[in-house]
């Protein structure tokens, strides 16, 4: 007879000598209103129930503090960013550099503060690499920018030349 379980949807099927055993009582190795545990399933569930917590992703203030002050390291991020963005409407420059550099405090902040709230996304790990290489990325965009770049690195011009002939 083959029976199919409403919580896993695996069908099983009874052989002769189970025939007055349930499906419980097969699993745990006894009768199925001994209250004993249910033997676990190693397969993943069909339906995910929620998710863990990145790393470091706790509070970075005490529970009773207001909710900014909780945040406080991705409030400072964000804030240098808008105003990196406020500069860049009047100079280009020392506006992604101050965009640049925030992101750059925040791969110092998520590596050193062990608790940094919502900065946490992802493993600390990959969290400092992505703000890192954003940061420095732009940072060095915002340097080599025209008109009159601060850092000019000589083998990029033959490159381009190079590419586009």
């Amino acid at each position: 007879m083959r029976t199919v379980s409403a919580e896993t949807g695996a069908e099983r099927t009874r052989g002769a000598g189970e025939a007055g055993e349930t499906e419980r009582s097969r699993e745990t190795g006894g009768t199925a209103g001994t209250g004993a545990g249910r033997r676990r399933s190693r397969r993943f569930p069909l339906i995910t129930r929620d998710t863990a917590r990145p790393e470091g992703g706790g509070r970075a203030a005490p529970g009773d503090a207001p909710a900014p002050a909780r945040q406080w390291p991705l409030l400072c991020v964000l804030a240098g960013t808008a105003a990196g963005l406020l500069v860049t409407l009047g100079h280009f420059r020392a506006g992604l550099l101050t965009v640049g550099l925030s992101l750059l405090t925040g791969a110092v902040l998520r590596w050193a503060v062990p608790s940094v709230g919502m900065l946490a996304v992802r493993s600390r790990f990959t969290d400092v690499v992505t703000y890192g290489v954003l940061g420095t990325a732009i940072v060095l965009l915002a340097l080599m920018a025209q008109p009159a770049p601060v850092l000019e690195i000589p083998f990029l011009e033959d490159i381009v030349h190079f590419t586009i002939r």
